[in-house]
């Protein structure tokens, strides 16, 4: 791997710090015949990717913690854990001070890049403050530079008064709950300019952004992370539909799913991350399970259309490759449409999807037909579309949950 001398300098102290001890990457390293950070750095290509279930299976071996950690237990101050998934338990993760403050660095990029200014903007957090990361790192690097308002526990109406009452200027929150509460603020006098969204692709979906920015007469700002790594890219003012990744707290690479290999700049691939700055719980190539395109602009690695969605979510459907965010972005360029469900069941051993709107007051219901013309033209397939009665479906204030089973 061509390395930069001052990216083979950041790997090598990640590497020493690993070898140091016995921990979960250093013995990955040693069964790969990796003894020492200059036979990784030769052989970088060899060196065995990490993926969730790793991490998992460690942490069930070795309970509650895993061993990832680099340091002593003692030394440890924030807890976080994953959202969990149907398949294994939330996995707890621990950070140092020091890790800390490195997520908190990558999230003032975020807000640097969005063009916030200090002493002048009031961020407004909208989510729960859970045990999982979410906005935690979020929050406290604003409360460095900005005033940050929290709004744990709060109804959404409670939160539209708030947000009105502080002159709230900025919004941080996933893309699902921007559009609903977005729906809400109809009416809502407000001072937001720029809402942050992340936790979910909708940001760089091209309708879902337009709907959030329609709804709000404010201009939106794309960002992803994930527990295990943490605040991984940013979207710059000058640079729409690019993601930006950390430079200096990431090695990224983009690979072929199936074979590993790395793609060619432009072609479509898997994110995968090593950890430069959260060193106290590393990760070293990291499959992040984001199916991103990258490119290079100004030197710098970035995604282009964001995440463009997750490897393990497309869906093989009569022959074709359909990517849930690709299906959002046709049913958010409705504005008629106020929510939707997926279904997906099988018939003869084959999967199908069905979709479910509900309408705006007063919509025809023919406009049902215009959405499943354009899923058809989109796909060559034949997605039935059913209106079904006002309020039928759920809403979300977290990350959606549309897709069905």
């Amino acid at each position: 791997m061509d390395l930069t001398p001052q990216r083979q300098h950041q790997v090598r102290a990640l590497l020493e710090k690993v070898l140091a001890t016995d921990n979960f990457n250093s013995r990955r390293l040693r069964q790969a015949g990796l003894e020492s950070p200059e036979a990784v750095l030769s052989r970088w290509q060899v060196m065995p990717f990490t993926v969730k279930a790793d991490l998992m299976q460690d942490a069930e071996a070795h309970p509650p913690w895993g061993t990832v950690r680099t340091e002593p237990l003692e030394r440890y101050t924030r807890f976080c854990q994953t959202s969990g998934t149907s398949t294994g338990q939330p996995l707890a993760w621990l950070d140092t001070a020091e890790s800390w403050e490195a997520m908190l660095r990558c999230w003032r990029r975020v807000f640097e890049a969005a063009d916030l200014q200090p002493g002048v903007d009031r961020v407004f957090f909208a989510f729960s403050f859970g045990p999982f990361l979410g906005f935690w790192t979020a929050f406290e690097a604003a409360a460095k530079d900005y005033l940050a308002i929290p709004s744990g526990g709060m109804s959404s109406e409670a939160r539209l008064v708030a947000m009105q009452r502080y002159g709230a200027t900025v919004l941080c929150c996933t893309p699902t709950y921007a559009l609903r509460l977005g729906e809400l603020a109809a009416g809502h006098p407000h001072q937001v300019r720029k809402i942050i969204v992340a936790g979910e692709p909708g940001g760089s979906v091209p309708a879902v952004r337009d709907k959030i920015e329609s709804l709000w007469g404010a201009r939106v700002f794309d960002h992803h992370g994930m527990t295990e790594v943490g605040p991984v890219s940013f979207e710059r003012v000058d640079r729409p539909g690019f993601l930006e990744i950390v430079d200096d707290a990431y090695l990224a690479e983009i690979i072929d799913p199936a074979s590993g290999e790395p793609v060619m700049e432009g072609e479509c691939g898997e994110l995968v991350l090593t950890t430069l700055a959260r060193t106290a719980c590393p990760l070293i190539r990291y499959r992040t399970g984001d199916w991103v395109r990258g490119r290079r602009l100004d030197g710098a690695l970035c995604l282009e259309g964001g995440v463009l969605g997750r490897c393990d979510e497309m869906l093989l459907i009569r022959g074709v490759n359909v990517y849930p965010s690709a299906i959002d972005n046709i049913v958010c360029s409705f504005p008629e449409v106020v929510e939707y469900q997926i279904q997906r069941t099988t018939v003869d051993a084959m999967e199908e999807l069905e979709l479910k709107i509900e309408l705006a007051s007063g919509v025809p219901t023919r406009v049902a037909q215009q959405v499943e013309r354009k899923l058809k033209d989109a796909f060559t397939l034949r997605i039935p579309v059913t209106v079904v009665p006002a309020l039928s479906l759920p809403r979300h204030e977290f990350k959606a949950k549309r897709w069905q089973k």
